[in-house]
């Protein structure tokens, strides 16, 4: 007998059927669907920072007119401009900031569309942003916030979730230890929003408990995605409500 991953085979067996290593791409997916949210999602970000940039007249300045009406920031929040808990995930500080986000979003929705379809990604991803907005509220209140990363770390959560789920490990897969670096990182490196990353983390975690994949048993598929549409409503309010307790008000800013 020959031993293997489970239990032992006999050696004609061995032979006949060569084990194989299956993804998690492979173990969801339909095999046929397109990233398009992902495409989208990435499409507006750069659509955005290019945006940006002519309006600021620099590739690397956070400034100017769309940086003030768009980022993620307390007192604004709390003055009723609410759009500012979506818009600043997709607004970036320059080129590398922009780039590296947007790799890792490629990377994720390539994996994680295919598996959930188009409108459970866009929900993970949406609860995501809201979860890192809310720690970003929570942590930093007055400071001005921007970048993907949020989303983009939620989309890790959800996946290090979906993959325990389905009795895989996140460690042989890479995927814990993208998470485990980035995360090291975001308390290493200066000028990283620790609430947002944090926030985005923790959402898509949850998002990543509750989401149903495309090619599990679909009984509750429906109400998966409505708590889960109710959940991002939920981070939604708490975030509005959170700027409002803890946020400065905006006389104290000088503009």
């Amino acid at each position: 007998m020959v031993q293997a991953s489970v239990g032992f085979h006999c050696p004609e067996c061995t032979r006949a059927r060569p084990q194989q290593v299956v993804t998690a791409r492979d173990h969801w997916s339909t095999g046929a669907d397109d990233p398009i949210v992902g495409k989208v999602l990435i499409g507006l970000n750069v659509a955005l920072f290019a945006v940006a940039a002519l309006a600021a007249g620099s590739l690397s300045r956070t400034g100017g007119p769309v940086f003030e009406r768009l980022v993620t920031w307390g007192p604004f929040v709390a003055d009723g401009e609410w759009w500012r808990l979506v818009t600043g995930a997709f607004l970036h500080s320059g080129p590398i900031h922009l780039a590296m986000n947007m790799f890792l979003l490629w990377l994720l929705a390539k994996e994680l569309e295919p598996a959930l379809g188009h409108v459970n990604f866009g929900l993970c991803y949406a609860v995501s942003v809201l979860g890192g907005a809310l720690g970003v509220v929570l942590l930093s209140p007055n400071d001005p916030t921007l970048g993907a990363s949020g989303g983009v770390f939620g989309l890790m959560g959800a996946l290090v979730v979906l993959q325990l789920r389905a009795k895989q490990n996140p460690w042989n897969s890479g995927v814990g230890g993208l998470v485990a670096v980035n995360l090291v990182l975001t308390f290493a490196l200066p000028g990283i929003s620790i609430g947002g990353h944090l926030g985005g983390l923790l959402a898509g975690a949850v998002a990543g408990a509750v989401v149903q994949p495309v090619r599990w048993p679909q009984t509750s598929a429906g109400v998966r995605t409505g708590f889960l549409t109710l959940f991002g409503v939920g981070l939604f309010v708490l975030a509005v409500v959170a700027a409002g307790a803890l946020a400065a008000d905006l006389s104290s800013f000088r503009f």
